[in-house]
């Protein structure tokens, strides 16, 4: 990716170039893909969102405005807004894509959620189904897209510190849903294999 400088620069180009626009567009279209895709659980509707999220973000990019915030979270924040009409205009609940949930990216910071990732991909894909749709996106950007608290709230319309309680009581009832449905019985020992994200489809045909 184009360093910090070069991009500031590539997006006031973009502003009245439509080749430069391009140049953002190949920079980030597969990360917005991948996160229609995960929040939509669907090919082909994830491409039309996605090329439509394109469009809008090329019509308003002539007002966009450096906040400090990184350009993809204007690009998320766009992609969140529209997904989020989907889902209302369609009366679907939120999706996740259940095939590629081993291929989330866990960090040291969180070991409990990582562990229950390894010991039962298939409790734990139940029970984020049933969480409410904000958590479950909280849950793709952050183990998805890799995104920062800061850069979540940017996208969610929330504070750092509220983003970062919302994860808490995410994690919290994620455990107890597991424990409820489940019981307490003893878990095998988890995989020391590592589980790292693959791009559903880094390839799209």
């Amino acid at each position: 990716m184009s360093s910090p400088i070069n991009e500031k620069a590539l997006i006031e180009r973009a502003k009245v170039d439509k080749d430069a626009f391009g140049q953002l567009y190949e920079l980030y279209v597969d990360r917005i893909y991948n996160y229609v895709y995960y929040r939509t659980g669907n090919v082909a509707d994830a491409e039309d969102l996605t090329a439509k999220i394109f469009v809008r973000a090329m019509k308003h990019i002539p007002r966009y405005q450096d906040k400090g915030v990184p350009f993809s979270a204007w690009l998320y924040r766009i992609a969140h807004n529209l997904v989020a009409n989907w889902h209302r205009d369609n009366s679907r609940r939120q999706m996740v894509a259940l095939d590629d949930i081993t291929h989330w990216h866990v960090g040291d910071e969180s070991p409990e959620f990582a562990t229950q990732l390894l010991e039962d991909k298939n409790l734990l894909l139940g029970a984020i189904r049933r969480l409410p749709a904000d958590r479950q996106e909280l849950l793709i950007l952050k183990f998805v897209e890799r995104l920062s608290n800061a850069e979540i709230g940017d996208i969610m319309g929330r504070s750092e510190g509220a983003i970062k309680s919302l994860y808490h009581r995410t994690l919290l009832s994620l455990r107890e849903d597991m424990r409820e449905r489940h019981g307490n019985e003893s878990a095998p020992a988890p995989s020391r294999r590592k589980s790292l994200f693959r791009r559903p489809f880094s390839s799209r045909q």
